[in-house]
């Protein structure tokens, strides 16, 4: 064998040039793969963060049913009890309680419809960003009762700024009128038209007296200390609290199950991106097919010596595997090489993107994007890059063995 690896070593370097320019082939590839896959893997945990950390959290708890009714009766009734229970939890970074409720909103000139949310002004500042948020104002104190936080495209609609009233009128959670007159404090804008246009925040102490919620609240909020603690948190939570609640279990909802549009949108680049490594991939099949066809053709008089003095089909198919495993290999180291040097470079510096457009507007993504080397995405990218090279490569190997020694000896 280590006869037939020397062999096959000078053998890649016969042409210099053909090697050079198919080991290339296999460097660029290497080096997208690895750099395109840790550009979506960045991304993602990039746009699951930054929503997480406006809207939901990591997990959730809330009374069962309460995400797919929002009734405002539906009401996790005691918060001490899984605030017991998150102390148990391992990989809780924070925690925070919220109550909803749809109320018309009325300025002295217009009035629409908008979910007003009761927040702990101290405890959001750990689970979410709405802090960093407010663009006009003051963010809120626990002791602002009658004070509010209005999103941006809300306070246009009413026509508002700070310091300016509002009428707030829905429904309490027995339902009685709830009825208040708010001033508002800060204008938000999250960068996402939804959410701007449609709600408004205020201290949860308040909330729960306009409301009627007598201790309550609608959803707690979990923040893990990274998105991988997500399911364990989640299935602690469920141990923990099964049988809690007034209508039975409390349900424990992690990020997926509250923001299924972003689950869709990752699917969806995911596919668009597996297209295009197919593409790709396709291209540099064939750039090794090419090489290792023409080595045959060059080299058929060359293996009809070689079979006419004995060397069996089965050696000169097993040399000329080892060739395109090594070129294989050459690529591929130095496109791993290249490729986690230049996505380092990018993880820490980011990419800039001055124009994110709508499609990512409408999930806040920041401007600056990072790209997340990790052990899978130079695994998977080299991977495919690999294997695909080495099974492009059986068919002119194999071809070999149909070669006639008499036949090949005459061949120029």
């Amino acid at each position: 064998m280590s006869i037939e690896i020397k062999m096959a070593w000078r053998n890649i370097w016969r042409n210099t040039r053909r090697s050079i320019l198919t080991i290339s082939a296999i460097v660029f590839a290497t080096v997208l793969l690895i750099f395109m896959l840790s550009w979506q893997f960045g991304s993602y945990e990039t746009m699951i963060n930054t929503a997480v950390k406006v809207h939901t959290g990591h997990v959730q708890v809330q009374a069962r049913g309460y995400r797919e009714q929002m009734e405002i009766p539906l009401v996790v009734s005691d918060p001490a009890v899984v605030k017991a229970a998150l102390g148990r939890t391992e990989g809780v970074a924070a925690y925070s309680f919220r109550a909803n409720a749809f109320s018309l909103i009325s300025s002295k000139d217009r009035t629409y419809g908008a979910l007003v949310i009761g927040i702990d002004p101290e405890g959001e500042m750990k689970v979410s960003t709405l802090k960093q948020l407010v663009r006009t104002g003051e963010y809120l104190s626990p002791g602002d009762n009658g004070q509010v936080l209005v999103g941006r495209l809300l306070a246009k609609n009413l026509r508002v700024d700070v310091g300016d009233e509002l009428v707030l009128l829905g429904q309490g959670r027995d339902g009685s009128i709830a009825a208040t007159v708010v001033l508002v404090k800060g204008i938000f804008s999250s960068g996402e038209d939804e959410f701007d246009r449609g709600s408004l925040h205020m201290p949860l102490a308040y909330f729960q007296e306009v409301y009627g919620m007598r201790g309550a609240v609608h959803e707690v909020v979990i923040l893990g200390k990274a998105l991988d603690d997500t399911a364990g948190i989640k299935l602690s939570l469920e141990k923990s609290l099964h049988g809690q609640g007034d209508n039975g279990d409390l349900a424990v909802l992690d990020w997926k199950e509250m923001m299924p549009g972003l689950v869709e949108a990752i699917k969806m680049d995911l596919l668009s991106g597996l297209i295009m490594y197919v593409v790709l991939i396709v291209v540099v099949a064939f750039s090794i097919l090419n090489t290792f066809l023409m080595a045959i053709f060059e080299r058929t008089k060359e293996f009809g010596v070689l079979m006419a003095i004995g060397t069996r089909p089965g050696r000169l198919t097993r040399l000329l595997l080892l060739e395109s495993t090594g070129l294989t290999t050459i690529g591929i180291i130095v496109g791993v090489v290249a490729g986690a040097l230049l996505t380092w470079h990018f993880q820490v510096r980011g990419i800039i993107i001055p124009d994110a457009g709508e499609w990512l507007r409408q999930f806040g993504l920041p401007e600056r994007m990072y790209p997340q080397l990790s052990f899978l995405s130079i695994s998977i990218g080299s991977g495919i890059v690999f294997i695909i090279t080495v099974l492009t490569a059986l068919y002119p190997a194999f071809r070999v063995r149909l070669l006639k020694p008499v036949e090949a000896m005459k061949a120029v």
